[in-house]
């Protein structure tokens, strides 16, 4: 679906401008301007503002489908986080889609769409937005450094600053709710940078963000900018003041935290700190040390379920495809295990010997009841009700049907199978190939040979292919079915649960000619139909990136 077809009024697709009757931008009935804060009454809040469905998915192989970000934009609903920036609607059918379903469908947090200070942008942000009313938010972003404004945009001071100052006015016009964020805030020079949060404010923006866009920032230097900033430009007294820091040299989470301490009211991030390069400031770590340390933090505080981050954890891994490193933070299986017989008797004497937060408070622990091939559909959905997932009627017949495919192999079907089926059904694109038929012989005296059947619609397609091992051949008979030639780039198969019987799950990366690597996932109690089901995924998933071809080059904030 277009995104011209997505929204109340007339939308000029060339342009990607909103018109009414005269062919001027149409504005919706915008209040009086007054401070965004009247949100937040309790200075000592801090927002938090989730762009895992925007910057986090930037990182390559993250990419999500409409049904994977939902659950995803669902969870962090539950979760209780102040803001979702739900894409960038501008970049592609596809994404204003996204950012549009989830303003129409996700309830409570501030939806926010990502623009430039390009008037097409801005008006596909307010757009994509509209459905979510006053808790409707558009981002626009300008670089301000020195070596963007030379290199990147050959633009001198002035410019810039009537450029974005122009932007805001024009994002204002559209949203009660409007975001400025100086594009690598942290190599700006503090001066300009002053003279920029001061124009952003008086265009109208109700909160400015200043990003280490690159990760170049030091913790007490980082809080020092938000210092000066605060100490310069008296307007910040009626606006929200963020951060947004990226994990190049690991300080994202130190940086956020200093930001905090001098005056910052919002940390921009992802959970599990996904993102471009080495990733966005991990949200979970800054919610957690902001809890765990009032000695330092004082009164400061979020609003977040914090019995919710590690389902939102597990949620965002098995919807992008990226694995929770076990030694993260708060939400690695190792976080709270303990292996040394010191640690392990301090422990069993008082927990609060070698554990500086309860476990159960982020989510772990809590007893888990398996189901076994004779639970049905209601039991089986009460279960996902409890992972986090809420599916529609069309899509728990589906996983349903696998459930009782895999019950039938296994004795016991416990929740992480459960999510993992989920994971595979809810992967693949609509009207997409499924696999119907795969069998291989392989041995070390035979040459490893596939037949595979997939179903496409109503039609049945079946071929055969040889291989380098009994993997490589079900991926070539694939291929020679489906068209295309995808070179795989990265494998890997977990166990989901412990076991002879454990389900297999497959998260692979293939490149099929065009650079952009692919992530495919599929589960099954035999590794050879798991890797065909992940690569069938992957095939499907190129498709649906042909179908919707970026349309302006990505940006990171």
């Amino acid at each position: 679906m277009a995104w011209a077809d997505l929204h109340s009024f007339p939308f000029n697709r060339s342009s990607g401008r909103a018109l009414c009757g005269s062919g001027r931008v149409a504005a919706t009935n915008i209040s009086p301007h007054k401070s965004i804060k009247e949100n937040y009454p309790m200075s000592d809040k801090v927002i938090i503002f989730d762009t895992t469905l925007r910057d986090g998915e930037q990182c390559p192989g993250a990419s999500m489908n409409l049904r994977e970000k939902m659950e995803v934009a669902r969870q962090l609903a539950r979760a209780n986080v102040d803001v979702i920036e739900a894409g960038f609607p501008v970049i592609s059918d596809g994404d204003f889609e996204a950012v549009h379903t989830i303003a129409t469908e996700v309830h409570g947090p501030v939806i926010c769409g990502l623009a430039r200070c390009v008037p097409g942008d801005i008006d596909a942000a307010a757009a994509a937005i509209q459905p979510a009313g006053e808790r409707g938010r558009i981002h626009v972003f300008l670089a301000t450094s020195s070596i963007h404004r030379e290199f990147k945009l050959k633009k001198a001071r002035e410019e810039i600053l009537r450029l974005l100052t122009e932007g805001v006015q024009r994002a204002r016009g559209l949203a009660r709710d409007v975001e400025f964020s100086p594009e690598d805030a942290s190599r700006t020079e503090p001066e300009f940078l002053a003279e920029v949060v001061r124009a952003a404010i008086e265009a109208g923006a109700t909160t400015v963000n200043i990003p280490d866009t690159v990760g170049y920032a030091m913790p007490e230097q980082f809080g020092e900018l938000i210092s000066y900033l605060r100490g310069q430009v008296s307007a910040l007294d009626d606006a929200v003041l963020s951060v947004h820091c990226h994990d190049d040299l690991g300080l994202a989470v130190a940086n956020s935290l200093a930001a905090v301490r001098a005056g910052a009211r919002q940390v921009e991030g992802t959970f599990n700190g996904i993102g471009e390069r080495a990733g966005n400031c991990a949200l979970e770590e800054v919610i957690m040390a902001v809890k765990t340390r009032p000695d330092v933090y004082g009164h400061i505080h979020t609003t977040v379920a914090h019995r919710e981050i590690l389902k939102t954890s597990r949620v965002v891994s098995r919807m992008s495809g990226l694995h929770v490193a076990r030694s993260k933070a708060i939400v690695g299986e190792n976080a709270f295990a303990h292996s040394s017989g010191i640690h392990q008797d301090g422990i069993l004497k008082k927990r609060e010997t070698y554990e500086i937060m309860d476990p159960v408070e982020v989510g772990w622990g809590g007893t888990e009841l398996p189901l076994t091939k004779h639970s049905g559909r209601h039991a089986m959905t009460a279960r996902l009700v409890h992972l986090g997932f809420d599916l529609p009627d069309s899509q728990i017949a589906s996983v349903f049907e696998r459930f009782k495919e895999i019950g039938d192999k296994k004795k016991f079907v416990y929740d992480d199978d459960l999510a993992a089926l989920v994971e595979d059904a809810m992967s693949s694109p609509e009207e997409a190939y499924t696999l119907d038929y795969i069998h291989v012989t392989s041995g070390t005296a035979t040459i490893p040979t596939a037949t595979v059947r997939l179903r496409r619609g109503e039609k049945t397609l079946q071929d055969s292919s040889t291989g380098n091992g009994a993997v490589d051949a079900a991926m070539q008979a694939i291929d020679r079915i489906t068209r295309r030639n995808g070179q795989l780039c990265e494998y890997r198969v977990e166990a989901v649960t412990q076991g002879r019987d454990a389900l297999g799950e497959v998260t692979l990366k293939a490149n099929f000619g065009d650079g952009q690597l692919i992530t495919g996932k599929g589960a099954s109690t035999d590794v050879i139909e798991a890797s065909a089901r992940a690569y069938v995924n992957a095939v499907n998933r190129a498709e649906l990136s042909l179908n919707r071809k970026t349309q302006v080059e990505a940006f990171s904030i």
